[in-house]
């Protein structure tokens, strides 16, 4: 969970693919990997962070030092080291604006390298123009899907006309807006939701609903009521920054099974929110085990749709 768009962080938040082959999306082409799935690693992990010291090559944002790095390295390999052994398989790699900012070079890099594994959530600043060409040409490079959110305490941040276009676009293209939101943000993407009602969106985080270490009614109440637009779907993710913040997650079950009952399997995704999950009692496999081996209340395909089939057709669909 990147300290929001805000650029801040709140305790434990502070801190090629070219064999492809075209297929219409909408009503533009787009190309597409023949994908290799490793039957022994078939989860896909929704929502994780990575970033090199090897500024020789990606550059870390203005004012920003390899000494505020923290951890100083958690490249794509480093990564995979902690993931694979919980099968994990493939993941969803997630622009990092406190560190590199709107440069999504070293994502691009890592898919490049690892098409097969690797999907992008993207960033663009909304404030320059073509923002739907600049959305275009990044879906080519592996980024199907955009990090968005509140910047600068700017409550009118959706009100922009590069984000206007950005939902616009999205509808034809299909990478999702994923908002990084905080509870109070919610009524505002509801409406920006039925604005836009072909628009895929993703909620990170659950909406950091329960950071206080609390779930309040209110903001559940405001979450499930994203259900009634029909292209939202819901990270649950985060596990070390909400609740008790730790393992082993059991206080968060109530939550995730309202959003099931609301949302369904198709419509929620487990992702880690690494490298965060991991530090003091927080590991990777305390966030995959919640929803891999604890929960109770679902099928074996529900699971896998919750673990795989989820993020995959969201965000492995190019």
């Amino acid at each position: 969970m990147t300290g929001s768009i805000r650029m801040t962080r709140r305790g434990a938040l502070a801190t090629s693919a070219a064999a492809f082959s075209g297929i219409a999306v909408g009503q533009t082409s787009f190309a597409h990997p023949q994908v290799s799935v490793d039957p022994n690693l078939p989860w896909i992990d929704a929502h994780s962070h990575i970033w090199t010291p090897d500024t020789s090559r990606f550059r870390l944002r203005d004012g920003v030092t390899t000494d505020q790095l923290a951890p100083r390295s958690f490249t794509d390999d480093e990564l995979m080291a902690v993931a694979m052994p919980e099968g994990v398989g493939r993941v969803v790699l997630i622009q990092h604006y406190p560190y590199h900012g709107w440069d999504n070079a070293y994502l691009i890099d890592a898919c490049q390298r690892h098409p097969d594994r690797f999907r992008i959530v993207g960033m663009i600043d909304d404030a320059l123009p073509h923002a739907d060409i600049r959305m275009r040409d990044l879906l080519k490079q592996g980024v199907t899907g955009f990090r968005i959110g509140p910047r600068n305490g700017n409550v009118q941040w959706l009100d922009s006309a590069g984000m206007r276009l950005m939902w616009k676009t999205a509808a034809d293209t299909r990478q999702p807006m994923c908002c990084l939101i905080n509870p109070p943000d919610l009524p505002s993407v509801k409406a920006m939701c039925a604005k836009h009602p072909d628009t895929p969106v993703v909620i990170d985080h659950f909406a950091r609903i329960g950071i206080s270490g609390t779930v309040e009614e209110s903001d559940l109440n405001n979450l499930i009521a994203l259900a009634t637009c029909p292209q939202t779907k819901i990270k649950i993710s985060a596990y070390y920054a909400l609740g008790k913040k730790q393992p082993p997650h059991f206080e968060l079950i109530p939550m995730i099974r309202r959003l099931f009952d609301a949302f369904g399997p198709d419509r929620l995704m487990w992702a880690s929110d690494c490298p965060y999950q991991l530090g003091g009692e927080n590991t990777y496999k305390s966030s995959i085990s919640l929803i891999r081996d604890q929960i109770d209340f679902v099928s074996a395909d529900d699971r896998k749709k919750l673990l795989c089939s989820t993020a995959e057709t969201t965000f492995f669909f190019s």
